[in-house]
């Protein structure tokens, strides 16, 4: 393809060169460069793209993208080196990313999600309701990337890079997906990685603080802005009007066809006659012209909003109710609000939860239906911020019945120290609560101590399937790790009843 045709749509460039050269690839990493790529260079958080242009060059690059600012005096560009020089590279690197995949958006429908949370369990439960109903689906998030029920790769953030999104895309093309649903970040909208995409509706379902820091977002309101970027793509919109910010876009998009949906305030899609325990939810939506009852298997209040998102989404698909009635009592999703299936019966929950917000947000909701106790594991990240340690010990130790302080990812970090900065939190409540670093041990105690009234929340690990200690990941899934606790406790009881 040739640089000209990848460059269209970006607007105020300036060229020293041919742009007719043929490209055979393009690339942000001066490593990954070859023979007759392009390379975009990024002034990154900690790495400046500007800094490798001789290195791509050397790499076998016939021409460099750079951002308006840079002092290309100081950087050694042969003159038979095609030099374009962007506005900002970012949305350079996005939309020649999607021109040189030709524009794979625009062959299926993309849906996507944004919002502070529910953003993972709502677009796997729109992902389930079309493969119910045998549409063949993608699904980009921040769990993992699956292709007609295939799952590809964990991933490593909610919304790839541009290149790498435009090249899954291309690779769903491939497979002849009819419909992407994808988590879209705060971060990938500010950073222009979504530039290019071609969307047909976008779903918004709540809005909290969180990303506030020098990196991501400097203020709740640049926050907010970012994710309004994505209703600025697409003019068909899906929000939830029982919150604050949410209730806003519509005002703030009068042009726009958006559809509401909610429990307390008018909406399209309202919830009514809602039941909640602690291994379901169900209530009534009026789904055509009949009331039907949903119930799906993940618990508490934000799963009839997730639902009811994933319900609107569905719409212009002519589902039909029963389709997406057994899709949403099937539906489950890795770590998040996920209910382990056990010989003895207790509810047990595995939940990303690895922030304050999302610790108490959980916790909440587990304490409003939980008949018994709620028994909560958890430990906080090494390497990570440590302010947070003392903040979601004092949350366990308010919200919790009984509180067991363990080891997460620790990574380069004493545990045992980390641990002990929990504690300062949870000593400042009355709170009951023991110190098990062992991540094993404390999920076995947890067990032992509780009874089927009982909730135990396994909080922060959620998906993942490893323990990070000293840089290196061991295994540890918590749904393998509590079947086998289990069997070890049943067996153990079987012994003591023979003598």
């Amino acid at each position: 393809m040739k640089l000209k045709e990848i460059l269209v749509g970006l607007e105020g460039l300036k060229a020293r060169g041919d742009l007719s050269i043929e490209i055979k690839g393009i690339e942000k990493n001066s490593k990954e460069i070859k023979e007759g790529y392009t390379f975009v260079a990024i002034k990154g958080f900690s790495n400046d793209g500007h800094k490798f242009i001789e290195d791509a060059i050397k790499n076998g690059a016939n021409s460099i993208v750079v951002e308006e600012g840079c002092n290309l005096k100081e950087i050694n560009i042969p003159q038979d080196i095609v030099v374009v020089m962007a506005k900002n590279t970012r949305e350079a690197l996005a939309i020649m990313s999607a021109n040189f995949y030709k524009n794979p958006s625009k062959k299926f429908k993309l849906i996507g999600v944004t919002g502070t949370k529910g953003k993972t369990t709502t677009t796997f439960m729109i992902k389930e309701i079309l493969e119910k109903a045998g549409k063949k689906v993608g699904l980009i998030g921040t769990i993992c990337i699956y292709i007609n029920g295939k799952k590809i790769k964990d991933s490593d953030r909610t919304t790839p890079e541009s290149l790498e999104l435009q090249q899954i895309f291309a690779k769903m093309v491939e497979e002849n997906v009819e419909v992407v649903v994808m988590e879209v970040s705060s971060q990938s909208l500010k950073l222009n990685r979504v530039d290019g995409c071609d969307f047909d509706e976008v779903i918004f379902t709540n809005f909290s603080e969180d990303h506030i820091s020098p990196n991501e977002h400097p203020n709740m309101e640049d926050y907010f802005n970012s994710k309004l970027k994505l209703f600025k793509m697409c003019k068909n919109g899906i929000v939830n009007v029982d919150d604050l910010y949410g209730a806003k876009i519509p005002n703030l998009f009068p042009d726009s066809n958006i559809m509401t949906y909610g429990i307390d305030n008018p909406a399209n899609l309202i919830a009514k006659d809602i039941t909640i325990t602690n291994s379901y939810v169900d209530f009534k939506v009026k789904l055509g012209t009949r009331n039907e009852r949903i119930k799906t298997g993940i618990p508490g209040r934000f799963s009839v909003y997730n639902s009811l998102a994933a319900i609107s989404a569905v719409q212009k698909f002519a589902i039909s109710a029963e389709t997406i009635k057994e899709a949403l009592l099937e539906v489950r999703v890795p770590g998040r609000s996920e209910l382990v299936d056990n010989k003895r019966e207790i509810p047990i929950m595995i939940d990303y939860a690895h922030a304050p917000e999302s610790l108490q947000n959980i916790l909440q909701a587990v304490k409003s239906y939980t008949r018994g106790r709620v028994i909560s594991v958890f430990g906080c990240g090494g390497d990570r911020d440590t302010s947070k340690r003392p903040i979601m010990g004092e949350i366990s130790g308010r919200i919790a019945d009984y509180t067991i302080i363990t080891s997460d990812n620790p990574r380069t970090e004493d545990p045992q120290k980390i641990v002990e900065q929990i504690e300062e939190g949870i000593k400042k409540t009355k709170g009951k609560y023991q110190v098990i670093v062992d991540r094993v041990e404390a999920i076995k105690e947890a067990i032992k101590m509780a009874t089927k009234r009982d909730i135990i929340l396994l909080a922060g690990k959620g998906h993942e399937p490893y323990q990070e200690i000293n840089g290196k990941k061991y295994p540890f899934d918590e749904r393998i790790i509590v079947k086998e606790l289990i069997e070890e406790l049943e067996k153990e009881q079987k012994t003591k009843k023979k003598k």
